[in-house]
């Protein structure tokens, strides 16, 4: 380890962001993200009892570093991805491991579809995310779709598709958790009123939905109902941490 790297190892923030080890030439040979800065990057110069060799390998040519701080790990993971396709540094592509983290995406359609993807298309779609907690992930997406009916399916689905009868509502229909666009038996106003109640919430304004769940956890619980009452606090809890993750 050098000066350059020694002296600025006592300088990292404890902040979320994005670290770039440089070699002798002054070339980007790694990029990575951290909730904590400091933590992350000291890591790679303290026992290399624990590391691989390739992170052995990369630590011994590290002739300088810098780093980039942001609000919060969701940030810091959208701009390690970016430096990372700009620049494709050498030990980025050695040491991958092929993961890739989900978005929620809803899609550009007459009658939206939310869903979880780990691909981006170019069709007009939104995007929010990436996240790294897939199991959160999941089961806000889950809560989603109890608070707001939307359609499950993955037709293609407008005005002529319901007029000339193609498809017909299916079991989500009759259990509540669909209003069955399928058949025009929802307005496409009202069904496009449910996905932007959805977009506000993947923009942080939770608090609406937050209450229906608490309302519908308090109604199981009066009736005795507690696997389901259980459901509704572990979707709570789920919607909680997002928004936290989020700010």
């Amino acid at each position: 380890m050098n000066e350059i790297v020694q002296e600025k190892l006592k300088r990292i923030p404890t902040y979320p962001g994005v670290y770039q080890f440089f070699n002798s030439d002054k070339n980007i040979i790694y990029i990575g993200k951290a909730k904590n800065l400091r933590n992350r990057i000291r890591s790679y110069f303290q026992s290399k009892k624990h590391q691989r060799a390739k992170t052995i390998s990369l630590v011994r040519i590290i002739a300088d570093l810098e780093w980039i701080v942001v609000r919060n790990e969701v940030e810091a993971l959208m701009t390690e991805a970016n430096l990372i396709k700009t620049h494709r540094p050498k030990y980025n592509i050695d040491l991958k491991d092929d993961k890739t983290y989900p978005f929620i995406r809803i899609t550009n359609e007459p009658y939206p579809q939310v869903l979880l993807t780990r691909k981006i298309v170019k069709d007009g779609s939104k995007y929010y995310g990436p996240f790294t907690d897939v199991g959160r992930l999941r089961m806000t997406l889950k809560a989603l779709h109890k608070v707001f009916p939307i359609r499950s399916c993955s037709f293609y689905l407008d005005e002529q598709v319901v007029k000339e009868k193609k498809i017909s509502i299916c079991l989500d229909y009759h259990i509540k958790k669909c209003e069955g666009p399928c058949e025009g038996l929802v307005s496409q106003d009202d069904y496009q009123e449910m996905v932007d109640r959805i977009e506000d919430f993947m923009k942080g304004k939770t608090k609406k939905t937050e209450s229906h769940i608490v309302e519908l956890m308090n109604q199981a619980s009066i009736n005795q109902q507690y696997e389901e009452a259980a459901m509704y606090r572990d979707q709570l809890d789920a919607i909680r941490s997002f928004k936290e993750r989020q700010s």
